[in-house]
């Protein structure tokens, strides 16, 4: 009976193992390798420029990957394997991280190198995680890659003492308008209905005094305009410095990680 359930089970392991994710078969593309094709090509190169640039001021190697299934496998064992293949992170210093996001699993991944875990401890990693969420779950890769690169390099040049510029050149996610105070709005609008009546019973003004009506009136158009034409504006983004060439991705260095870091989903 054994032996007839052999070639069925041998069948089934060869269907499986071909269906398991080939991570063998991924080379990095640059400081971005987009394998699910998601992250928009002004968010790609200002995030190669910015990896660059972080690499030129603090030695820290950041590797941002995409993929389009983690194939049942865990997004933990996926990032540290990816990157200990590519060594990420100079060797004699370990100085690596990777950004992980698996789009149809909707999780991700900070997996960060040995030297960096003093500078970017797993509550640090855990915290951007979350902080990703809106801009993943409006399908926005390439901004919540920038926000996630971004946060990583203003912490480790701050603990280095180098500066670092902001990214530019990829559009930002505008952040989401705020309402207008409405309750005010009605409020001051009643007001002024109610100092009509109380002005039209009245059949004297002083003069150089503005009467209660103008002046409720003025601040209520004065507040519109301001709020409504215009007034609730997105943040714009800042200048990249002076680091105008784009040079190209040069591969990465050796470094190894232990595990630390964090994993989320959105």
């Amino acid at each position: 009976m054994s032996r007839l359930w052999r070639l069925p089970l041998a069948y089934l392991a060869c269907v499986l193992s071909s269906l398991a994710l080939d991570l063998s078969s991924l080379k990095p593309q640059g400081y971005v390798s987009d394998f699910a094709g998601v992250v928009d090509p002004a968010s790609r190169e200002a995030l190669e420029r910015y990896a660059k640039q972080l690499e030129a001021s603090t030695g820290v190697q950041l590797a941002l990957v995409t993929l389009r299934s983690l194939e049942g496998e865990p997004i933990e064992d996926v990032a540290n394997e990816l990157f200990r293949r590519w060594g990420v992170g100079r060797k004699e210093t370990n100085e690596g991280v990777l950004l992980l996001l698996a789009i149809e699993d909707r999780k991700s991944r900070l997996e960060v190198g040995y030297g960096l875990e003093p500078y970017l401890p797993d509550g640090f990693a855990g915290s951007l995680l979350r902080q990703m969420r809106p801009a993943l779950r409006a399908g926005d890769y390439g901004a919540a890659m920038l926000e996630a690169a971004e946060a990583i390099g203003a912490r480790v040049a701050a603990a280095k003492g180098v500066s670092i510029e902001p990214a530019a050149g990829a559009p930002r996610r505008a952040p989401p308008e705020e309402a207008p105070p409405w309750a005010t709005l009605i409020g001051l609008a009643v007001l002024v209905l109610w100092l009509a009546v109380i002005s039209g019973r009245s059949h004297y003004r002083r003069r150089g005094v503005v009467r209660g009506t103008d002046l409720v009136s003025a601040i209520l158009l004065t507040h519109l305009s301001g709020r409504g034409m215009g007034g609730y504006r997105g943040r714009s983004s800042g200048g990249f410095g002076g680091f105008d060439s784009f040079d190209r991705f040069g591969g990465f260095g050796g470094g190894d990680s232990g595990g630390g870091g964090a994993s989320s989903s959105w």
